[in-house]
């Protein structure tokens, strides 16, 4: 398939990064290499977007903290970047209105482009006819599916598709728009049949052509969680994180038996909303 004719992708992927682990850069690499290797896609940028501190997750730490790890994990990367849209949000962000976001901004960069361009006013026409020309152009240019917008899909792991079956943590009409209207890239891990999930809930089946699971060969069990257990116990850290946010770790101090408390006892924010919209 000719490149023109390859649909542009943005990976997003959304959550704490409670600390950034080089898991988590290499669910970018493995993701890129399988939608560039169907010959349909093409991967042009990846965006990280830290959840903001009204998530109110156990032992989540400030996130101007795990903004700046993030930047300092994907600083030798030139397609990999940090967003902080989200984390700056005053309230907890649905991700689908973080999918949202951040593809209405690719349809305004689009319609930029096309209004900058400049339309060529052929001879004997009217000039009305080329001002209409430019209106629908700016028309066409709103639409996710339009020709010439990249398409933004939420890139994930395994357990973040399995979260899908948590009571409350997600609204069924929120996993419906992220799966249907743009799309699922999931990496596999060990000790989980993401197929089957699949298989077993109506609403992810019915959208499986929009959800493309990548295998991981190589035996990753790299998480956050664990990141953080073996720094409250004073054990190295080393080749689990880039070397730039161990150093930032160490220099302020960030995880311990303190900060693992924060916010104990509060209902995670989304458990929170969903279970009090059900119950109105």
């Amino acid at each position: 398939m000719d490149k023109s004719e390859k649909t542009e992708v943005v990976l997003l992927a959304c959550g704490s990064f409670n600390p950034i682990t080089n898991m988590h850069l290499r669910l970018f690499e493995l993701a890129k290499d399988y939608l560039n290797g169907t010959g349909k896609y093409r991967v042009i940028k990846g965006i990280i977007s830290p959840v903001g501190d009204a998530y109110k997750k156990k032992g989540l730490i400030p996130a101007h903290h795990r903004i700046i790890m993030a930047e300092l994990a994907t600083k030798s990367s030139n397609w990999v970047e940090v967003d902080t849209w989200e984390s700056l949000q005053k309230e907890w962000t649905e991700t689908v209105k973080v999918l949202r976001h951040h593809q209405e901004k690719l349809e305004a960069g689009s319609c930029d482009h096309k209004q900058n361009s400049p339309v060529p006013e052929r001879p004997g026409r009217k000039r009305k006819w080329v001002e209409q020309r430019q209106d629908s152009s700016q028309k066409k240019s709103l639409d996710p599916k339009a020709k010439g917008v990249p398409q933004v899909k939420l890139l994930c792991g395994a357990d973040f598709l399995e979260s899908f079956g948590v009571p409350n943590l997600w609204k069924s009409e929120d996993i419906t728009r992220i799966v249907a209207d743009y799309g699922l890239i999931c990496v596999t891990r060990d000790g989980s049949d993401a197929q089957r999930f699949i298989y077993e809930s109506d609403v992810l089946w019915r959208h499986q052509s929009n959800i493309h699971l990548v295998n991981e060969w190589i035996n990753n069990d790299i998480s956050s969680t664990k990141i953080r257990r073996a720094l409250r116990r004073g054990q190295s850290i080393r080749y689990l994180v880039p070397d730039l946010v161990q150093e930032y770790i160490e220099k302020h101090d960030l995880y311990s038996s303190e900060s693992e408390d924060r916010n104990v006892g509060v209902v995670l924010a989304p458990l929170q909303r969903n279970a009090a919209q059900a119950k109105s």
